[in-house]
């Protein structure tokens, strides 16, 4: 499945990419597109997901461990977080789950008949 294709890639960077590079970057990009909305993920992709891949794939050439903030002085580094290899952000799971038409947000469920749940009013603003 072609998420992006190098030429994306390298016109976002705007630097030359080795096709293994590139070829790392999707792999990874793929993988971690898989492990969050698993075979709701067509060939070709939905619209919008090539933004989200371009976006990590390019992330991942670019700050592959993770890097939050670097201090010169004093030698400080700190990460984004403990774990290890492509993560997603919020907004990317995000705005993956709605490309793939997957629910984005927290929702409840009442499984209760309706005979013993009690009544519900939704209250909107005047």
């Amino acid at each position: 499945m072609d998420l992006f294709s190098p030429a994306e890639l390298r016109t976002l960077l705007k630097r030359p990419l080795t096709d293994a590079e590139c070829a790392l970057a999707h792999t990874l990009t793929e993988d971690a597109f898989f492990g969050e909305v698993g075979d709701r993920l067509t060939d070709p992709p939905q619209r919008g997901v090539k933004s989200v891949a371009l976006n990590v794939a390019s992330r991942v050439l670019t700050n592959p461990g993770g890097l939050r903030s670097e201090q010169a002085g004093g030698m400080l580094q700190s990460y984004a977080d403990a774990e290890t290899g492509v993560m997603l952000s919020d907004d990317e799971r995000r705005r993956l789950r709605r490309a793939v038409g997957m629910a984005t947000g927290a929702s409840s469920l009442d499984i209760a008949p309706e005979d013993i749940a009690p009544a519900t009013t939704v209250w909107r603003a005047v």
